[in-house]
């Protein structure tokens, strides 16, 4: 599972809408996630998952800012929850799912507030210590790292930074990277292996399409010339899951993520639960099930989704017995099938996914033999000596390579990133024994440089949604260094512009400008 979101604070705005991003993944997808785990743990179900946990992401679990407005969203939710309980008591269709939400938010502040104390990484942390879960880092703001590599101490400084800030929060360095978008280009590999990477992930055409044909497929991993492993995405049982067309999530009887009572309801009655300047957003509260291609949506059936979950794990599993079988009557090892999905997809986007996963792991476990849950460094111990293989240019999105990243929508971006990155190693160089003041401030270019650098806003201009914010996000970042880098050069430092700035941007708090000397 790859959890990531953008960077996203704001303490200049008491209500800023783009948090809820935030706000709505801990709600619909990391609580419950937890919550399942829990689960298994209690009734010692054994399991693997590897799951990445971006440092942007972390950054705001540990943030108090967020994690004090996150309660409060969560207590109005919950307050708007009681209402709706009180407002459907005669409609008996809706009223058991008003509670459902009540109960739902109620477990959140819970778990949240009084089982994790506001920090989430906690959970995970508890996860890892058990052995059931492998958190694997990033790169430092999700880069999207081919389209950095003009300047390889921008791509050194994006993995080192990911790798140290992992090391920071958990104690000991990561064995394993998700690349940001899964976008690797030869000779990144070697930059991992210097941060002490042992292995990272590629799709399914970067591995087939490497400079020797794997000999078993995506179904064993490679070392790269580095030393590395590259373990290769499944396309089978990832489209079984991602796609909406034809895979699990757009059964049906499974909860509508668009209709939401934010939306629906009487606006001088929803109007205390959305933004202060009366924009319409989403509450979580979702009356209805997808039902099909109309606007006649049916009633909400939780129980029914929860069986058809169940029913869905079992089949996922039953096909992954059926190839696995096939696989191991042509492969002398045993098969390792890896199927990476963006956490949010369980939860978010698909309301039934924690449910499935906690399915899925109990089927595994306890309903059959021929499958179990392993980790990449698990199965690395168990298969230390693999083929050797450079794998191709390419990334899991869109047509499989840069596309997405690099058109006429956000093209304009790179340009102002090169420069940036030209600059940070130029100001790095000249550098050597700075006052405070200047500490304070090299750093702090340093951090508008990697935020800069973030796939987010670029795969949001190409995406066509929230393109007005993503493009500013963007513009800041470029003015913010570029502020420093002249009062840098002119010996003319705001000192009262850094202090906001830094105030804004405090991701990395023990960042160190030098990681991008080259002299």
């Amino acid at each position: 599972m790859h959890a990531h979101l953008p960077y996203v604070r704001h303490p200049e705005y008491e209500h800023f809408l783009e948090e809820d991003w935030f706000f709505e993944a801990i709600t619909e997808t990391y609580i419950p996630l937890i919550n399942a785990f829990d689960s298994l743990i209690n009734d010692n179900i054994d399991f693997r998952v590897t799951m990445t946990l971006t440092p942007t992401l972390v950054s705001m679990f540990h943030d108090p800012l967020l994690q004090g407005r996150y309660l409060r969203t969560l207590n109005k939710q919950i307050e708007l929850a009681y209402k709706e309980v009180e407002r459907t008591k005669f409609q008996p269709e809706y009223n058991h799912l008003a509670m459902m939400y009540r109960d739902l938010f109620l477990n959140c502040r819970y778990v949240f507030e009084e089982k994790y104390g506001r920090n989430l990484v906690n959970a995970f942390k508890k996860f890892a210590q058990l052995g059931k879960l492998e958190i694997v880092t990033c790169t430092a703001t999700h880069a999207f790292l081919p389209l950095l590599q003009l300047n390889e101490q921008a791509v050194k400084a994006q993995v080192y930074m990911g790798v140290k800030y992992y090391t920071d929060i958990f104690g000991f360095a990561p064995k394993g990277i998700w690349l940001g978008e899964c976008a690797y280009y030869p000779g990144l590999d070697r930059i991992l292996a210097d941060n002490g990477i042992k292995f990272f992930f590629v799709d399914t055409h970067g591995m087939m399409f490497g400079d020797s044909r794997p000999k078993y497929g995506v179904y064993a991993p490679v070392y790269c010339p580095s030393g590395v492993a590259a373990f290769a995405r499944d396309p089978e049982s990832s489209h079984q899951v991602w796609s909406a067309e034809t895979g699990y999530p757009g059964d049906a009887l499974y909860r509508d993520f668009y209709r939401d009572a934010g939306f629906d309801l009487d606006f001088n009655y929803i109007a205390p639960y959305i933004h202060p300047d009366g924009i319409r957003k989403m509450t979580g509260i979702k009356y209805h099930a997808i039902t099909g291609k109309t606007n006649n949506k049916a009633p909400y059936d939780p129980h029914g989704a929860y069986n058809k979950s169940a029913d869905h794990a079992g089949n996922f599993v039953f096909n992954r017995e059926k190839q696995v079988e096939h696989l191991s009557s042509l492969m002398p090892r045993k098969p390792i099938i890896v199927a990476p999905y963006d956490a949010e997809l369980f939860g978010h986007w698909w309301f039934e996914g924690p449910m499935f996963i906690n399915h899925l792991l109990r089927k595994i476990a306890t309903m059959q033999d021929t499958v179990k849950t392993i980790t990449p460094w698990e199965y690395l111990k168990e298969y230390p000596k693999n083929q050797m293989s450079t794998p191709s240019g390419s990334s899991w999105g869109n047509k499989g390579y840069y596309e997405v990243w690099l058109n006429g929508t956000n093209d304009w971006v790179y340009p102002h990133l090169h420069v940036m990155a030209d600059r940070m190693v130029e100001l790095a160089n000249m550098t050597s024994d700075p006052d405070q003041n200047l500490f304070r401030a090299l750093n702090q270019a340093a951090r508008e440089l990697l935020l800069a650098q973030s796939s987010d806003w670029p795969f949001i201009m190409n995406s066509g949604t929230m393109v007005e914010y993503a493009c500013r996000r963007i513009k800041d970042h470029v003015y913010r260094f570029n502020k420093i880098y002249d009062g840098i050069k002119d010996y003319k430092l705001d000192m009262g512009l850094l202090a906001e700035i830094e105030r804004r941007d405090n991701i990395f708090p023990h960042i160190d400008y030098r990681i991008y000397r080259t002299v």
